[in-house]
């Protein structure tokens, strides 16, 4: 099947190839003929001045629109030669250099702004309000609202672990640079002493480190358009908050060696598991007094000025069963893709998800253990039914509940 594809396309290749080629043999014979009927012009040879005009380049043209003609044809198969240069090619240049994403350059952002919640939902589940505080920010920021000298937008993710703050991080980086790995991310547990403040901007001038940059600014520097994610900002020493204020209130920042670093096409995220306890006491009960609560303890442990520079607090709820089973459509989706590079269609039933999703629900540790449970109870037997050979390309999977009710099954459809 794949050779009769490669013959197939070497033929269309080929016969795209030739039109080609004659047409810029044309195109020469031509301009030719052209400098030629000008020569001849000026030497006083009309007869031969008008056979070339009325004649021969009347004859080239008419040859040109059917070669024209049968590479349009040719190509509307699909295109896989270029004679000139294209919009395409000229954003995959553009691309290249500034690291900002071609569909970025040509997708109308407006249109993809509007429908900013639909599309982060996609991969977050949940959090519906976080994603509409989120894009409200940045949908102010791209309409020119916000001060063009700050960073597109600047956040603190609040709530417990494993309810989506760092995956919201990844699905704006795709939203935003059309790849979830633009992600500059600082863990500030590494931050907690006073002389590591050097580490993010850098050390200077006589120290060691001079020459290797901040590792803060540094990335930021070679990565201007990215998502910068402050892991568990709580931990940090309060020297860092006064580095923070200068990034948050200028867009920019200067490191160890005197270079100023531009921030504004950055959007700033601080995650924080500060108030969680409230967040599970209260949240489903009463929305009102957990909010208090929470931004109580938030406000005793950052200063006025800090929190005043930030657009958003978002409070992140803990996730229902409810939720879960969405993220265990999420996490198979993603299995499947996986397998379907390897020509294996994988199929998981019902029951089989409402399975996972029941023994990896925990409500004090969120999404996480789900996906502990996903890969000890189908990657890994399915990992190793592929070691074996019991599964090759074109077989469809299907995973079951047990007969007992205990346990998965893994077969061949």
């Amino acid at each position: 099947e794949l050779k009769a594809e490669s013959a197939k396309l070497k033929v269309h290749w080929q016969e795209e190839k030739e039109i080609i080629k004659s047409l810029r043999e044309l195109k020469n014979r031509l301009e030719e003929k052209k400098t030629e009927a000008q020569r001849t012009e000026r030497e006083g040879n009309l007869g031969r001045t008008a056979e070339i005009r009325y004649g021969e380049i009347p004859a080239i043209e008419k040859e040109m629109a059917e070669k024209n003609r049968q590479l349009e044809q040719v190509q509307r198969e699909g295109k896989m030669l270029a004679e000139e240069v294209d919009g395409d090619m000229v954003a995959e240049v553009v691309a290249k250099w500034t690291g900002i994403p071609v569909s970025r350059l040509q997708e109308s952002e407006s249109a993809k702004l509007v429908t900013m919640e639909d599309r982060l939902k996609s991969r977050v589940v949940g959090q519906d309000d976080a994603l509409i505080l989120v894009s409200n920010a940045v949908r102010r920021a791209r309409s020119g609202l916000s001060d063009p000298n700050r960073p597109i937008g600047s956040f603190i993710f609040l709530g417990p672990t494993g309810v989506g703050k760092t995956e919201t991080a990844r699905a704006l980086a795709e939203f935003l640079f059309d790849d979830d790995q633009a992600i500059v991310r600082i863990d500030m547990s590494e931050y907690q002493e006073k002389h590591t403040v050097a580490r993010l901007i850098g050390a200077p001038p006589g120290y060691v480190g001079y020459e290797e940059g901040g590792q803060l600014t540094e990335a930021v520097r070679r990565r201007p358009y990215s998502i910068v994610l402050f892991d568990e900002i709580e931990k940090a020493h309060p020297e860092v908050f006064n580095v923070l204020l200068q990034v948050l209130d200028d867009g920019r920042l200067t490191d160890g060696q005197g270079r100023t670093v531009d921030f504004r096409n950055t959007v700033i995220i601080m995650t924080s598991n500060l108030g969680s306890q409230w967040i599970q006491q209260y949240g489903a009960t009463d929305y009102a007094r957990m909010r208090s609560m929470v931004m109580e303890t938030v406000k005793e442990s950052f200063k006025p000025e800090f929190l005043n520079r930030v657009d958003e607090i978002v409070i992140y709820h803990s996730l229902p069963l409810e939720q879960i089973k969405r993220i265990v459509d999420i996490q198979v989706k993603a299995l499947q893709a996986r397998l379907a590079e390897r020509r294996i269609t994988l199929e998981v039933s019902d029951k089989a998800r409402e399975f996972i999703a029941q023994e990896g629900y925990d409500p004090a540790y969120g999404a996480r253990p789900l996906k502990r449970t996903l890969q000890r109870r189908v990657q890994d037997p399915l990992a190793l039914m592929l070691l074996e050979g019991k599964f090759i390309e074109g077989d469809t999977v299907l995973v079951d509940v047990s007969i007992t009710g205990e346990g998965l099954v893994i077969r061949k459809k």
